[in-house]
Order: structure tokens, then sequence, then C-alpha cells
């Protein structure tokens, strides 16, 4: 019976966690998920501020973990960037603008203009967000960016280049926040 119990504690003690989860500021973010049927790995993750108020969580998965933004950039899809909101409310007014702030920061003057009706596009997807909604944007292998808002499919953009510009918002020279930036790369 001794021996039993031994080896039901081993088993359980070398068994990995079913579900393992990160913190950031009391949001539970996962160590995994999955996008296209492949296991996407938390790359890193942190807080957007503006003004000193907490916005979101961001949350970064790749395939293979990225410390260089262009590595994590031109690393092939799927990837995913989950924004869990802490803040009370962000009007679609204002999450256009930020998008638009951080793709025009990011891209150059040509290929802006190729993304242009694009960025039009992905900005009509959004409603207004409050505390505890999920943004999921899905970039997947044939070049969609696929966008979610709590589980709720909102539509998709075509482009492998609108997922580099995407990416850059956070990930580029002038990202939206250089912390976030550090942390979304693991550091």
């Amino acid at each position: 019976m001794k021996r039993l119990f031994l080896s039901l504690v081993a088993l359980l003690v070398l068994l990995p966690p079913i579900a393992e989860a990160r913190e950031a500021a009391g949001v539970q973010v996962p160590d995994a998920v999955e996008v296209q049927g492949e296991k996407l790995a938390l790359n890193g993750a942190g807080v957007r501020t503006r003004f000193f108020v907490k916005v979101y969580v961001g949350a970064l998965y790749l395939k293979q973990r990225a410390g260089n933004a262009a590595v994590a950039i031109e690393q092939a899809p799927p990837k995913s960037v989950r924004l869990h909101f802490l803040y009370k409310e962000v009007s679609a007014e204002k999450l256009v603008e930020a998008w638009n702030d951080g793709f025009r920061a990011n891209t150059a003057g040509d290929a802006l203009d190729r993304l242009d009706e694009r960025i039009a596009q992905f900005n009509v997807l959004f409603p207004a967000v409050r505390k505890g909604d999920t943004i999921r944007l899905d970039l997947l292998a044939d070049g969609t960016t696929r966008v979610a808002v709590n589980d709720q499919a909102l539509g998709t953009i075509p482009g492998a280049d609108f997922q580099q510009a995407l990416l850059r918002i956070w990930l580029g020279e002038k990202p939206a926040d250089s912390g976030l930036k550090r942390a979304m790369l693991g550091g």
C-alpha cells in the first residue's frame, strides 16, 4: 500500500500542470494558445499604460520564442496577440485612434499607402471594449488576420504586409508602449 501511495505521489509530481498561466495586472495569461491547430507559446505579456492608467494586458504568442522584435515580426505565422482590457471602457473611436497612431508611427509612406484600405477595414470591425473584454488578433498562415472580441469573430483582413504592420504597433521602432514591447519580447 505504501509503495502504491509513493508511486502515485511521484506520478503527480512528474506530470505537467493541466493548464498553466501567468498573471499580469491580475489577468491570467495562458502560457500557450492554439491557432489553426498549432500550439503557440507565450512569448511575453505586459501592461499597456497611457498617462499612468492601465489600459490592457497585451500578450504575444509565437511558434518559437523570440527576444528580438525583427525576429518576432518576420517569424512565419501563425501568431497571436491577445489584449485583455483593464480600463472601464475604451470607445471604438479611441481604439481606432490608437491603431492609426501605431500604424503611422511604424510604417513608411508608400507601405502605409498600400495598407490604407485594409486599415480602414480593420478599424470598422471594433466596438467599444470594457474591462474584462479580450481582443484576439490571430495572424494566420495564409496571410490573413482574424479579429475577434470575446471570442466572437468580427472579420478578417488579408495580407502578410498587414500582419507585419499590425505587429509593429507593439514591436516597432516607435511602439505604443516601450515597456509593453519589452514585456512582449520576454524582457
